[in-house]
């Protein structure tokens, strides 16, 4: 057994290999050590190989999924080898094989998966002046490709966030993601090979269809990826029908630090919420809320596709007396997760369960027509199209399923009673057999005269007449002893007999029976598929635009427009997050336009600069995803991208301080900003020194207003930076208010023109519990350097040469005494004097 193991587990190497040996599947070795290590379970050994004990660890396996869920989480891959031969007739240890491999990007299994987000698994394969990308997700059968420059690597993986992902095994890749890729052989990104695969796998002549045939990277990317997946999962993938290429010019583009600093789907903690998408998730299933997450990292530029769905979202917000998104979405929660049983009956892995969830949901589909059916909206009736009641698979399903079948097929009970004869005749045997064997008796007594005989069973010896002693001399002659007991014979008959041979075999019979009827059924689906993904896609958008009206209705968000002129004017807008989180929130306006391209924003810390600008961001993002939006009105003109510097941050790990990092993204802003851009830049240049930092952020925002031309939200505390709006006209001043009272601090939070007087950085400073003493020689340190300040020199020129400080009378004075040489009265005499100097400057 062992020699088999070691077989199986050469031929996987990299992988646990959990090994069925009854009702557990075990682990030996390096393997046993590490499940013992990361699942906290027994490690024990078994037997011996060259005069050591074999280390051996194990789970049962009708637990097995808890397990392997803990395993992928982990970003660990395991190989599941079932036992495949008769251990009745087999000679040697059971035949085992492989059945499946489980890694990261390439499960199925519920239990195994987040049911809120895709799970992909992602290939790379980067050339010198590109990089060929290829993603799938194989719970949902979407299958894409890109080509990108290699310096969008990172931003591309942030956006994707692929659970696995593969590369050639020479390839350098520069990465910022914690994943760790899985190499493969150089040759699986063969090119020819990729495009028999592919076309193959669609059923194609060629790749021309699908608009992918001259991205021969991207299609390299994607036969080696095509393949890892068929290893895997050890069968065809029916469901994958079609490949799609992304192109970047699709999509409003935000670059990974933007995703991050906007919390689209995370916090800058890595928690779940509060986040964008946490605020606007109220869908009913997790098919809308999965399509949600990824609508909000590919916001749209086609403007038809943002203004269907935004007609689609109005036209849900109507309906009485109850609204018709709230109609939809009671619905929809009466729906499974059709996406992903499509999948798992597409790769033969579904359960009973699962097809019970199918047929049911499918029986709501006619009710959906009728709700949504008179509903004026063009993306609607689209979607209603896709989503046609399937009557047939419903009806296949409802004639071969019990109405509530059993969790997995091993314990029966899942096919209907009526749908298959032999399968109730065999479940007849065994629930009439009481009935049986008491009419046998009542016969054999009459026939034999032997009042007290008895027809009994027992899992020893089956099914037997018994006889008393007394009376064993008038036993029929087709008797047949099978027991001799003390005071009795046990017998068996040729009718017993032929009785306990079908009744002991039919519940065996049955089960395997009901498996082959289950398989019968899942082979009618097939042809369905594609029409069951359509539907299942369909209804997602559904719930993703009735959570887009519920939103719109409950938080009081309004229609975007949309203009070709080059403009961004939000009136009245607000946070989508923060609002929820401060009461009352101010809301504010937005005005951007060729004339007024950047906006320099001043005030104190806390004043709400930051909110300020990440909810123009969140605005714009919103409006493109084709979501109502926090504002009174939202007028945009085109936006092609999305970029913010927000926030300290280092990566040290890297070898990045904090001041590196924000240069880098504000290099990638440089670079890649666009006339159509929004940037967002917030306090430029503080990591290093003053006059450095002021020296960069004027640079950068000079660049920006006059080379880049895009529209810019520039925060800072340099007030000096102000001034530029006498040379720029493009560039206008705004500050967020706060009023100042004795030595506190209100924020207003209101967004008004012009410079901040202050920026109130020792108040805000006393508010977070700065000790009293220090802000008290803080406040005596800035009167000295105010003093000094090269405003008041009358600089003409924002970067002339500081003048020479001059000194103050009593610091100079205070140079003069010599402490050990004063007496007390001498002393009080100096205070004085001190004193005097002090009020006359």
């Amino acid at each position: 057994m062992m020699q088999q193991y070691l077989r199986i587990k050469a031929q996987h190497p990299g992988m646990l290999l959990f090994y069925r040996m009854g009702d557990f599947y075990e682990l030996f070795f390096e393997d046993a050590e590490e499940a013992s290590r990361l699942l906290d379970i027994t490690l024990t050994t078994r037997g011996a190989t060259a005069g050591q004990p074999i280390k051996m660890a194990g789970v049962p396996y009708h637990a097995v999924e808890q397990y392997l869920a803990r395993l992928m989480k982990l970003g660990l891959s395991v190989a599941i080898c079932e036992q495949i031969g008769d251990p009745a007739t087999g000679k040697g240890p059971v035949e085992r094989q492989v059945a499946r491999i489980l890694t990261p990007g390439t499960v199925t299994d519920s239990a195994l998966l987040d049911e809120r987000r895709e799970a992909y698994v992602m290939a790379v394969l980067p050339l010198p002046d590109k990089i060929g990308l290829a993603w799938l997700s194989l719970a949902g059968g979407r299958f894409c490709v890109a080509e990108i420059m290699p310096a969008e690597l990172a931003s591309f993986i942030e956006r994707i966030q692929p659970a696995e992902l593969l590369a050639p095994e020479d390839a350098v890749l520069m990465l910022d993601s914690k994943l760790v890729p899985k190499r493969l052989p150089q040759w699986q990104f063969d090119l020819d090979a990729a495009q028999r695969a592919l076309t193959q796998q669609f059923g194609t002549q060629d790749l021309a269809g699908f608009g992918v045939e001259q991205m021969h990277a991207a299609i390299k990317a994607a036969g080696a990826l095509l393949a890892y997946v068929k290893h895997t999962q050890r069968a065809a993938l029916p469901h994958i029908v079609r490949i799609s290429a992304e192109r970047q010019s699709a999509y409003v583009l935000m670059d990974a630090a933007t995703r991050r600093n906007l919390e689209l789907t995370e916090t800058l903690r890595g928690e779940a919420a509060p986040t964008l998408l946490s605020l606007l998730d109220t869908s009913a299933g997790a098919m809308g809320s999965r399509l949600l997450r990824h609508w909000l990292h590919h916001p749209l530029r086609d403007r038809q596709a943002i203004l269907a769905r935004l007609d689609a979202v109005s036209a849900l917000t109507e309906g009485a007396p109850t609204p018709h998104y709230a109609a939809v979405h009671g619905l929809l929660r009466g729906m499974a997760d059709i996406e992903r049983i499509v999948a798992r009956v597409a790769l033969r892995t579904s359960r009973p369960r699962d097809l019970a969830s199918l047929r049911d949901s499918l029986a709501l589909l006619p009710a959906l027509h009728a709700l949504l059916g008179s509903v004026a909206s063009a993306r609607i009736a689209q979607l209603l199209q896709a989503a046609r009641p399937q009557d047939a698979v419903v009806n296949n399903l409802a004639r071969a399923l019990k109405p509530e079948p059993s969790s997995v097929l091993r314990e029966g009970g899942v096919i209907a009673d009526g749908f298959d004869t032999e399968l109730d005749e065999l479940r007849a045997i065994q629930s009439n057999c009481g009935t049986f064997l008491l009419a046998l008796e009542a016969r054999e007594r009459e026939r034999s005269g032997i009042a007290n005989l008895k027809v009994e069973y027992n899992k020893v010896h089956g099914f037997y007449i018994e006889v008393g002693k007394a009376n064993s001399e008038r036993v029929p002659d087709d008797y047949r002893r099978r027991q001799t007991l003390k005071n009795a014979e046990r017998y068996i008959t040729p009718e017993l007999k032929a009785f306990e041979d079908k009744a002991l075999s039919a519940s065996e019979r049955a089960l395997a029976r009901e498996k082959w009827l289950f398989e019968q059924v899942l082979d009618r689906l097939q042809p369905h598929i594609a029409a069951l993904h359509a539907a299942a896609l369909a209804i997602a958008e559904l719930d993703v635009l009735a959570a887009f009206s519920d939103r719109a209705v409950t938080l009081n968000y309004a229609m975007p427009e949309f203009t070709d002129h080059p403009q961004l004017e939000i009136i009245g807008g607000r946070h989508p997050v923060v609002e929820g989180q401060v009461d009352p929130f101010i809301a504010n306006d937005t005005r951007l336009s060729r004339t007024r391209q950047m906006l320099l924003i001043t005030g104190p810390n806390m004043g709400g600069k930051s909110t300020y600008m990440r909810q123009t961001a969140l605005i714009v993002l919103l409006a493109h995803c084709g979501c109502f939006v926090p504002a009174s009105r939202a007028l945009l003109g085109p936006v092609d991208q999305i970029f913010t510097r927000i926030g300290a941050s280092d990566d040290l790990a890297s070898g990045h301080s904090t001041f590196m990092v924000e240069m880098t993204e504000t290099a990638n802003i440089l670079h890649n900003a666009t006339h159509e851009s929004v940037v967002l830049l917030d306090e430029i240049g503080r990591g290093t020194s003053t006059f450095d930092g002021l020296a960069l952020a004027y640079a950068v925002a000079r660049q920006l207003a006059e080379k880049t031309g895009c529209y810019t939200l520039f925060a800072t505390h340099y007030f000096e930076l102000t001034r530029l709006t006498q040379e720029l006209k493009q560039i206008a001043n705004v500050h967020l208010s706060a009023v100042k009272h004795k030595d506190s601090i209100v924020f207003l939070h209101a967004v008004e023109d012009g410079p901040a007087s202050q920026s109130y950085g020792l108040e805000v400073a006393q508010l977070a519990g700065v000790p009293g003493n220090v802000i008290a020689q803080a406040r005596r340190y800035l009167v000295s350097l105010e003093n000094q300040s090269v405003a008041r020199a009358g600089q003409g020129d924002l970067f002339a040469p500081v003048p020479e400080a001059r000194t103050h009378p009593v610091l100079e004075r205070l140079a003069e005494i010599k402490p050990d040489e004063l007496t007390p009265k001498a002393a009080l005499d100096v205070l004085y004097a001190l004193k005097k100097l002090d009020a006359r400057d």
